[in-house]
């Protein structure tokens, strides 16, 4: 069964995102997508959708949304918090790395993330059209998400209607965290542009993020890394998320999931799979070093990553919300329904005369 979210405000650098647009890159197509695909993942498992299912991510501050039709389930992950508004002005406080559920009339308003980016999911994924296969936007085309835009005040998203117990939620056990250290490279393709010293420069010394920094790629600042006698341009080629472009500043160009398909400048370097998302979590100011690794160590980080998100998926618990009673333990005790504070369910927007007079008398 379908339902129905209303967009009571956008916030601020919020899309509709996916794992993007495969295949396409040959006609001049980026991939898009969640810059932080294991996170966008842990959100939707929270929601019990599959991995991949479209979410909003949430760059600065968080949307609110108000259930139109159908009962929601939210799910959230990264360093943000949340407020839901139940339609008798009550309000309940909603932690990061948990799901709440909205009922028609309930608002939920998401803060603002602490640090990077976060993610909203949906029960059933943000239903937005496909195109080129994929709900993910890319604004410079105005591809995917709403209409080939950022969500707005007024837009109405649709996705599905929870299933089962509406007053069973959900809870990580733990943040997740990512790794932490030196981002892990492959060097090249064109690692021969460069110096022997640039080579060096850029395995040891750090690098800040300027403020030069979108979806589509972060600028960073730091020792010049000089090009040798074949220069600082070559016939353009392909480029993919991760490359590591030194245009002729000597300055490094991380490329994000919105970039180009082809470029003129020598690439030093890929960032391997595995640390990709960590990207997504760098603001400006923050300072980042590299180390080179080989393809056998970046398929084994990429193993172990899956393993770890696989890990914490399993460990996720279902729970009642303050004032929900588990009915089936209630009456497995053999007590009766009438024996509980009934100004606690009225606290929490919980109908007592529903969910127990008029049922079980």
């Amino acid at each position: 069964m379908s339902a129905v979210v209303e967009v009571v405000d956008a916030g601020l650098a919020v899309s509709v995102q996916d794992r993007g647009r495969t295949g396409f890159r040959n006609i001049g197509v980026p991939v898009s997508g969640a810059l932080d695909v294991v996170l966008m993942a842990a959100a939707n498992a929270l929601a019990g959708n599959p991995s991949e299912a479209a979410v909003l991510e949430v760059g600065l501050s968080g949307p609110s949304l108000k259930a139109l039709s159908g009962t929601v389930r939210i799910g959230l992950a990264g360093d943000m918090g949340a407020q839901v508004v139940n339609t008798r002005g009550q309000l309940l406080k909603v932690a990061p790395w948990r799901t709440a559920t909205l009922f028609p009339g309930d608002i939920i308003r998401i803060g603002g993330v602490s640090h990077g980016v976060g993610y909203v999911a949906l029960s059933g994924g943000v239903q937005v059209p496909a195109q080129l296969g994929s709900r993910s936007t890319y604004l410079r085309a105005a591809i995917g998400g709403v209409q080939g835009r950022a969500p707005k005040a007024g837009d109405r998203l649709q996705c599905e209607a929870v299933r089962g117990d509406p007053w069973l939620e959900s809870r990580a056990q733990a943040p997740w965290h990512h790794e932490t250290g030196p981002i892990r490279v492959i060097l090249g393709p064109q690692e021969d542009h460069f110096t022997p010293q640039a080579l060096e420069t850029f395995l040891t010394r750090p690098y800040a993020v300027t403020r030069d920094m979108d979806r589509m790629g972060l600028r960073l600042e730091g020792d010049t890394l000089a090009h040798n006698e074949q220069g600082a341009e070559i016939v353009s080629d392909g480029v993919a998320p991760g490359t590591i472009q030194v245009p002729a500043n000597g300055q490094p160009i991380v490329l994000m999931a919105d970039c180009q398909t082809s470029g003129g400048y020598p690439k030093i370097a890929t960032v391997i799979r595995a640390d990709l998302p960590r990207l997504a979590h760098l603001r400006p100011g923050d300072e980042l070093r590299f180390v080179a690794v080989s393809h056998a160590e970046a398929a084994a980080a990429l193993r172990e990553q899956v393993q770890r998100l696989a890990d914490w998926v399993g460990a996720i618990q279902n729970f009642r919300p303050p004032g929900v009673i588990d009915e089936a333990a209630l009456y497995g005790a053999n007590l009766i329904c009438g024996v509980v504070r009934g100004d606690e369910w009225a606290l929490h927007g919980v109908d007592f005369n529903h969910y127990c007079g008029a049922q079980h008398v």
